[in-house]
């Protein structure tokens, strides 16, 4: 099939590769020159797996919005609908909440409904955003013309697994505003895959989405608040405890995001808790639970900055390892590690924060204070300064050094 794309960014241009490995005929189109030079130069500045590779053969061609409606018999619309970057999760959560920027897509969506009605002829336009419950009749639809066919299909994606994470998923969520549309996309998703394709209602799909990414932030904030006490009581291990919830696979669904560590982060989960707290306060919820999930995240952060300080040495060398939100990425959105040294610096610590994924130079370590904030392979065979103290969130480090010493979060066994 043709296939186009509007918005060729870090969700997109993966997911249009993706498309393309599957046979299908693929152009695209951004408002950023810089998408443009990335397509050109075939290289992709940040760390996705396989996307290089299939970029440096791919035919996927950049154009202007009007080739792009010409040539597709389906058109994707991943473009973005950014947080303030107050609610990205780098820094203490503001009392006031607000919904996302649908400045983007609103725009985005107004130009290439134009431009479909100009060509008069329909097309099946799928938005892949992530929203509100409500945005998409609320604020999209009345913009649109009557060729244009919407459907509404947010992805369930990892930045930095993107392509696998499409290729392979759980299940395919497709909100129907036009039946017609809906049966066209089901069948060019059957030359992608065989997952399920769950139809439902637009609004049903906006909060659905919304909905399976608080649930992995709930998750992951349960866990590390266990994690916390098992850090206090003794002869416990978080990691024990873990691996048995894990096998109550019946009832407690699966073991993923369920291993003690930093809290969550990326572009997508922080925020989107936060967007549901300003929906939940919106709709006079009885309780915000969604504010409760991200202020559990701040709070054992601060928890984790105070653990520091308590085992400073000389309370001059801090040293964050990892910049990035999570192991498979570069990428820093919403980093729990950015928000740990924006705690530090509240209590007039600068630290020196080093990524081997981000950062080029690496800086000069001296004995210090080490907290292991991204769990990065590398860390394990990390050369820590003699007298040095590790704080180890994620247990890479084994207790037993001679040189420095160890403090595994979450583990109160005895060696």
């Amino acid at each position: 099939m043709k296939i186009g794309f509007v918005g060729l960014g870090k969700l997109g241009l993966p997911v249009a590769l993706a498309v393309e490995s599957k046979g299908h005929d693929v152009v695209g189109y951004d408002i950023s020159d810089n998408v443009k030079n990335i397509i050109e130069a075939k290289k992709i500045p940040y760390k996705e797996i396989w996307a290089q590779d299939y970029l440096s053969k791919s035919k996927i061609q950049f154009t202007n919005l009007t080739n792009v409606v010409e040539h597709s018999e389906i058109i994707f619309v991943p473009i973005q609908t950014p947080h303030d970057p107050l609610y990205e999760g780098i820094t203490r959560i503001p009392e006031e909440r607000v919904d996302f920027d649908y400045t983007y897509l609103i725009s985005g969506m107004k130009k290439l409904s134009d431009e479909i009605e100009k060509q008069d002829k329909e097309k099946v336009v799928i938005i892949i955003s992530t929203v509100l419950p409500g945005t998409i009749r609320q604020k999209i639809k009345p913009l649109l013309g009557k060729n244009t066919k919407i459907c509404y299909n947010p992805f369930f994606i990892a930045m930095g697994t993107t392509m696998k994470d499409f290729l392979y998923p759980e299940f395919i969520l497709f909100g129907v505003d036009d039946l017609q549309a809906a049966n066209t996309a089901e069948k060019f998703y059957r030359t992608i895959n065989n997952a399920t394709f769950f139809k439902t209602t637009i609004e049903n799909a906006e909060l659905i989405k919304v909905s399976y990414n608080t649930f992995i932030s709930t998750k992951i904030a349960f866990i590390n608040t266990i994690m916390e006490m098992c850090h206090k009581l003794p002869n416990t291990n978080i990691d024990d405890v873990t691996n048995a919830l894990m096998l109550g696979n019946k009832r407690l669904i699966s073991g993923a995001y369920l291993r003690g560590g930093m809290g969550d982060g990326g572009g997508c989960h922080p925020r989107d808790n936060i967007a549901l707290s300003w929906l939940a306060r919106k709709l006079d919820i009885s309780n915000d639970f969604f504010d409760q999930i991200m202020k559990q995240r701040e709070k054992q952060t601060e928890w984790l900055v105070n653990l520091m300080l308590e085992n400073s040495i000389n309370n001059d060398n801090f040293y964050i390892l990892g910049k990035s939100f999570k192991p498979e990425t570069n990428i820093t959105t919403g980093s729990p590690s950015i928000l740990l040294d924006n705690l530090l610096k509240e209590k007039g610590i600068n630290a020196t924060v080093y990524d081997p994924y981000v950062d080029e130079k690496e800086p000069n370590f001296k004995k210090g204070v080490y907290f292991i904030g991204t769990q990065h392979d590398v860390f394990e065979q990390f050369e820590f300064p003699k007298g040095s103290v590790v704080i180890d969130p994620f247990r890479m480090i084994n207790k037993n050094q001679e040189d420095f010493k160890v403090i595994r979060i979450g583990d109160s066994n005895e060696y």
